[in-house]
């Protein structure tokens, strides 16, 4: 009976304590702070998730807001509606929404971003699940602002204005990264071959890295096809140039500066086998000819280590300013096109 009457007493402290509101106009103020700072703090998160290389970092961020739209909710929840809880249903739907989203959808996300740059499939599937992901938001956005404007005009409230338009920000938030995310696709169909290249290079293995650098070739021409068909975002083309002349610089690495390099891999090679011919010889059994094909080898082969660390140094020094041209055009892209808060 004790435990009974406790139950009794703390349901009635909570239901004396539960928030109210003089009017509509109040309880909209109190709906609108709280899911617009929600709204905009997800949307920040999404483009962290979809730009940010640290996913510690981002994997933090997503624990935080989490709890966060858990106490927004909590709080929405404890209020008292005003004139019934049908608006207050339909708040807390969107919430649960956002919370559902960031609950599975982003962690998938994050978990697919792991391993994206692996691979283009890898790659374009990521992409694309972000583009769904803020498609299902800029919606569910949209639906809350359709809810408040509604029952702001029920209850004869003006409406001014300002971060209630969030749903439009999103809305062309998303056609930037649409048309960013084709920019980079494209670029990363060929950045990838270069990376199998690459990675054949450090094992020497002569096959693959011609197998590598005429894929290299191919999708470099294809990619500046391409490029030339593309259309812009409001006639911005700055991301089209640069991608342009790292295609160029992959298609003149490919054709050009690659051959010089398996040029030396075989010579290498050749010299390793004389080399191992003349040490199993022994001394006085070594021919004038053995050692003058030595000899020459071995000038042969300090000349085109020369070569080889020129061409691989000119490569690097022109991929590096490359990079940061491509990313300084990526950034300034989305800092111009994107809707400041």
């Amino acid at each position: 009976m004790k435990i009974k009457i406790t139950i009794l007493l703390l349901s009635a402290f909570m239901i004396c304590n539960a928030q109210s509101f003089k009017n509509a106009s109040e309880y909209l103020n109190f709906v609108g702070k709280e899911h617009t700072a929600i709204s905009k703090s997800m949307w920040s998160y999404t483009k962290a998730v979809a730009h940010s290389k640290k996913d510690r970092t981002i994997r933090g961020k997503r624990s935080v807001l989490i709890k966060t739209v858990q106490r927004a909710i909590l709080k929405i929840q404890k209020a008292n509606g005003f004139d019934g809880d049908d608006y207050k249903n339909k708040v807390l739907k969107q919430l649960d929404f956002n919370l559902n989203l960031l609950n599975h959808d982003y962690a998938k996300i994050i978990d697919m971003k792991e391993v994206a740059e692996q691979s283009y499939d890898l790659m374009e599937a990521y992409m694309l699940a972000q583009e769904l992901a803020d498609k299902k938001m800029e919606e569910a956005q949209q639906q809350y602002e359709i809810d408040f404007h509604a029952y702001a005009k029920k209850h004869n409230i003006n409406i001014i204005e300002s971060d209630t338009d969030l749903g439009k920000k999103m809305k062309i938030s998303n056609e930037v990264f649409k048309h960013y995310n084709e920019m980079y696709l494209t670029y990363f169909k060929v950045y990838i071959n270069e990376v199998y290249l690459l990675k054949a290079m450090e094992k020497s293995d002569i096959g693959t890295i011609e197998q590598s650098a005429n894929a290299l070739s191919e999708t470099a021409n294809a990619g500046l096809e391409k490029l030339s068909t593309l259309k812009t975002y409001k006639g911005d083309k700055s991301i089209i140039y640069i991608t342009k002349d790292f295609f160029e610089f992959y298609k003149d690495e490919a054709e050009n500066k690659v051959p010089k390099l398996i040029d030396f891999l075989l010579l290498n090679e050749n010299f390793a086998t004389i080399k191992n011919t003349l040490d199993k010889t022994p001394e006085r059994k070594r021919t004038k000819k053995q050692i003058d094909n030595y000899n020459e080898q071995v000038k042969l082969l300090n000349k085109g280590v020369k070569d080889y660390n020129k061409t691989n140094t000119e490569l690097n020094k022109k991929r590096t300013v490359l990079f940061n041209k491509l990313n300084g055009a990526n950034e300034r892209f989305l800092a111009k096109h994107i809707p400041k808060e």
